[in-house]
């Protein structure tokens, strides 16, 4: 059986004879034969994606912003850290808990991530929902799907859920805007994670993280929990390096694998009393103009990376959590 795609049919009416817009991926084949999948797979009309793909453009803007400078500029954990860490994001955080307490502390007890966590992601994220982007949805996925070839199968598979996402809740596919990347709302979900971890934790009978503060807090407090938070543990624990063996376990990466008890061979010290079992991960935190921060991440740091794949964005969180807690007295 054949299911409807959703569209605002007030404005986009497929008994129209529609005109294909500039950049449009209609007459592509590779697009094609993504309708031919759809329509398999997922029982689409061939002819509402079609005419989708006739609306959809291609993005310049969108790939401006995803592809790497050709001259990388040296990454600065000092810089990355002074954008997110800072009087706006504190006070705005102290106010959004304010506002959300109960919330926030029910996400808590529900699923054993600390309050300060799910509002330090929701603020490096959007600002507490002020800055959730401007890019439509549908065309920077077709455009990272079919144009952007380092991570093309990657997109394709956010731009099926992202329609299969409009289909279900019933949104008009071209309504929504968000990243440049895709992800959409308070939380900045991908398509792919709304789907598999978004809650309604309003008790509406919806989820709506564009609009809704109680969502966009019970779905990133279990989409954490879902990647293996654990409740009452640590993040990170300061590190002492000396020589040059340390850096077997840089290029190790950020899942904690180590245990405490081995640091010592890697010349790697703690400057907290951890269990001699504890598994862990060196993380450095260069800035150019200073001196290197080295960290060791606990499972909670890795789950953060899950969030965002990166170790300057999990210390980033910490860190504001960190400032954010004692801002509310300790409440959670």
């Amino acid at each position: 059986m054949k299911t409807r795609l959703w569209f605002s049919f007030a404005v986009l009416c497929l008994s129209c004879t529609a005109i294909a817009a500039p950049g449009a991926f209609d007459a592509r084949t590779d697009v094609r034969e993504f309708i031919d999948d759809m329509v398999g797979r997922h029982g689409f009309v061939a002819d509402e994606l079609e005419f989708l793909f006739s609306r959809a453009r291609s993005s310049k803007a969108t790939l401006r912003a995803i592809t790497p400078r050709e001259t990388p500029r040296a990454r600065s954990w000092k810089t990355y850290r002074a954008r997110f860490v800072n009087d706006r994001r504190i006070k705005g955080g102290a106010a959004f808990w304010s506002r959300h307490r109960e919330t926030l502390a029910r996400a808590a007890r529900e699923h054993g991530v600390p309050a300060e966590i799910i509002v330090a992601i929701i603020g490096v994220e959007t600002v507490y929902g002020r800055q959730t982007g401007n890019y439509r949805v549908v065309d920077s996925l077709a455009t990272l799907a079919f144009d952007y070839p380092p991570r093309a199968a990657f997109f394709r598979s956010e731009l099926e859920q992202y329609l299969l996402l409009a289909r279900d809740a019933k949104f008009d596919v071209f309504s929504v805007k968000g990243s440049y990347a895709g992800a959409i709302g308070i939380p900045q979900f991908m398509p792919g994670s709304i789907r598999r971890y978004a809650v309604d934790f309003d008790g509406n009978a919806s989820i709506d993280l564009r609009r809704s503060a109680a969502d966009a807090i019970g779905s990133v407090a279990n989409f954490l929990r879902a990647h293996g938070w654990r409740r009452g543990e640590a993040i990170w624990s300061p590190a002492r390096v000396h020589g040059g063996s340390h850096r077997a376990l840089l290029d190790a990466g950020i899942r904690p694998t180590i245990r405490v008890a081995d640091l010592g061979r890697f010349e790697v010290g703690t400057g907290d009393t951890l269990a001699p079992d504890t598994r862990v991960a060196l993380i450095a935190l260069d800035s150019p103009d200073g001196e290197i921060e080295y960290r060791l991440g606990l499972e909670n740091f890795y789950v953060l990376t899950r969030y965002n794949r990166s170790s300057l964005y999990a210390s980033a969180v910490a860190d504001l959590a960190a400032v954010l807690r004692p801002s509310r007295g300790g409440q959670r």
